[in-house]
């Protein structure tokens, strides 16, 4: 039994590392991959890619799709979490360094809160609210030099669109996962999103702007195997096992490894304004999905010493 929950364990810290280090990864590659691109193709290409081998891999639970019951659900899902999300970020990465632009949608799990707070009746302690400000207060630090022009003011409206997006999606998903197959529901996302942005791409953009080369191809695949497919796949599995807030609670590393990687590989800048952002950034993520745990921790601890 020992041995199985120190197994247990190993697996799940293993799942939380994949996750947090592989969307860290995804924003400079991204960013990466744009000079050989254009950038709705390219995010039509690895959603739709990510989408269609994780069907491929649900196949046998075909019934459980439901999509007569359930095609509303997968489109707006599909729209915000794929179309906003991927498409958005992607054109925003034109603008703006990967990093920086990470750290601005990263903003997200601060918005679910509030989101969830006036959606689903969850509850608000004092800690989240000052956890909000202080999220605002990041977001206000890293959009300063974007005021003054140093950063791309699109850039920034782009990043805020992709995180409000974002945010709303993954409540969305949350207040209809009773409905739907959770699995189906992130393969239909990524296939409708992922086929609305490749349609795009093809009526806005050109095809053979696409360079086919080897780096290209690495990013598509990193992108689309290893982002969407395994990762997202993960994070379900995660949630369904009872670790979402443990998932919740690392996911602050992710601009911190997208904006180390984007410094060291692809020489962007590190701004005092960006690490001030950062920094608060990071302490309103943490304040926002860990009041409520230690709150009530605290109170039981209470009540058994009276």
């Amino acid at each position: 039994m020992i041995r199985m929950r120190n197994g247990a364990k190993i697996k799940t810290a293993f799942y939380i590392a994949y996750v947090v280090i592989i969307w860290g990864m995804c924003w400079p590659v991204y960013k990466y991959a744009l000079a050989y691109t254009p950038p709705l193709l390219f995010a039509g290409i690895r959603t739709l890619l990510g989408g269609v081998l994780l069907a491929l891999f649900l196949v046998p639970q075909w019934q459980k799709i439901e999509w007569r019951k359930n095609w509303k659900i997968y489109c707006i899902v599909g729209f915000f979490n794929t179309v906003i999300f991927n498409g958005v970020q992607t054109i925003g990465l034109e603008y703006m360094a990967s990093g920086l632009f990470s750290v601005i949608v990263y903003l997200q799990p601060v918005l679910v809160s509030v989101f969830a707070w006036l959606w689903l009746k969850e509850s608000m302690s004092f800690l989240k609210i000052a956890g909000l400000l202080i999220g605002f207060l990041g977001v206000a630090a890293v959009c300063r030099d974007g005021f003054t022009g140093k950063v791309s003011a699109i850039g920034i409206i782009l990043a805020l669109i992709t995180s409000v997006g974002w945010a709303f999606g993954i409540v969305y998903m949350k207040k209809t996962s009773t409905q739907v197959h959770g699995l189906w529901l992130v393969a239909l996302q990524s296939i409708l999103g992922g086929l609305f942005l490749t349609g795009a791409g093809f009526l806005k953009e050109n095809i053979s702007d696409i360079t086919w080369n080897l780096p290209y191809i690495a990013c598509l695949l990193f992108g689309g195997v290893l982002g969407m497919a395994v990762a997202t796949t993960l994070y379900f599995k995660l949630m369904n096992t009872g670790d979402a807030s443990k998932v919740a609670s690392f996911t602050f590393l992710v601009p911190l490894i997208a904006v180390g990687i984007g410094t060291l590989f692809l020489g962007e800048p590190f701004t005092f304004s960006l690490l001030e952002g950062l920094v608060l950034i990071l302490i309103s993520i943490y304040l926002t999905n860990h009041p409520s745990k230690n709150f009530i921790r605290k109170k039981k601890v209470h009540a058994e010493i009276n």
